[in-house]
Formats: C-alpha cells, sequence, structure tokens
C-alpha cells in the first residue's frame, strides 16, 4: 500500500525556487484569531501557543518561511545593522507578516509571498527579524514594492503589535524594534536566514 505523508511545515517545504524575490510562507495565524497558534517543531502540527493578551490580534497573515533559521548569520547582520550587541538569534524560523486585500479565515496554508521589507526586531536582546510581504497575485498591495511604499500608520500598527503582543501592563517590555528596512535589506536577511538553517540542519 503507497502511503503519503504530510510534509513537515517547516523542514519538508522549500522557501521557493526564487527566493528571496520571492517566498513560500507557511501561515499560522490570521487576523481574526483570538489566539495565538505556531507551529509544533516536532510534529509539524499547529498548537495553540496561548491566547492572544488583551485586545490585541495580528493585523496581517502571519507564520514564516520554511527551512529558514534565525542563528548566527541573522544575529550578526541584526548587530551591525542596529550597532547593538546581539549575541544569538532566537532559534526559530524567519518569521513573515503577508499583506492581502482578501481575506484569509484560517491558517495552516502555504502562500507565495513577495518580501518588501521588515521589522529588526530584538526579544531579549536575541535577534527575532519580522519580514514584511505582500501576496503574490494580490489586487492591491501588489503595488507596493518596497516599505517604503506603505503609509506610516499602517507601519505603525503592525510594530504597536509586536511591541505590545506579549507584554502584561505590570511587566517590562523585552521587545525592541532598531530598524525598519526595505526590499534590499530583506533579502539578505531570508539569505542568511536560509543559510542559518542549512548550516544547523543540513551540513549536520
Amino acid at each position: 500500500m503507497n502511503i503519503q505523508y504530510k510534509a513537515h511545515p517547516w523542514h519538508g517545504i522549500h522557501p521557493g525556487e526564487h527566493a528571496p524575490d520571492v517566498v513560500t510562507a507557511f501561515i499560522e495565524i490570521v487576523p481574526s484569531d483570538t489566539v495565538k497558534y505556531e507551529i509544533d517543531k516536532e510534529t509539524g502540527y499547529l498548537k495553540i501557543d496561548r491566547p492572544q493578551k488583551f485586545s490585541n490580534t495580528v493585523p496581517t497573515l502571519y507564520g514564516f518561511i520554511p527551512q529558514t533559521f534565525c542563528a548566527e548569520r541573522v544575529a550578526e547582520f541584526a548587530a551591525l545593522k542596529s550597532g547593538k550587541v546581539v549575541a544569538k538569534g532566537d532559534g526559530d524560523p524567519l518569521d513573515i507578516c503577508v499583506l492581502s486585500e482578501r481575506s484569509v479565515t484560517h491558517g495552516d496554508i502555504l502562500l507565495q509571498a513577495i518580501p518588501i521589507g521588515g521589522f529588526r526586531l530584538l526579544d531579549g536582546g536575541d535577534a527575532d527579524d519580522k519580514i514584511i510581504a505582500v501576496m503574490k497575485g494580490d489586487e492591491f498591495y501588489r503595488q507596493w514594492s518596497d516599505v517604503s511604499d506603505c503609509p506610516e500608520s499602517y507601519i505603525n500598527r503592525l510594530k504597536h503589535y509586536f511591541l505590545t503582543y506579549k507584554q502584561l501592563p505590570s511587566e517590562k517590555n523585552h521587545c525592541e524594534i532598531t530598524n525598519v528596512y526595505g526590499r534590499d535589506e530583506a533579502h539578505e536577511v531570508i539569505r542568511r536566514a536560509m543559510a542559518d538553517y542549512q548550516n544547523h540542519y543540513i551540513a549536520e
């Protein structure tokens, strides 16, 4: 009997033949989700990480680029560009926010995305970059080819989410966005995250 198995979303799916210009994104959560789903690294299934705190909901489709890893090369670039000490990456796949005019009602899906920029986020001092992309073929957002094309209010909305989504009122904020960067820098972060993955998971 021929048994087919589901590919692991992180390890079993290619990041895209034309990466970093166009990448495959695995979407974990969508704006309507009131809990934060994330991939279980061992099984590849989605799991509930935690309820979304307070009124925070993710403003875009949110997930990661398969076969990427935030480790030494990503941390090195974050330190170079931010001027801060960044000892390591956060040890997760590279996160991606995907803008789409159309409503997508659930995660656990793949889509093609065009990176246009990103946030250099430090979470407890670790590099935790967030790539900003538009869904390939989207009728509205495809006119944005670089983060500089986005209205400042839209960028501020994304920044606010990532600076507050883990924070309780009584807690000190451990997240910091040091830079908002454009398409070329986003491509370099993706290349480095792909190289970190190769170094940690393929070269072993």
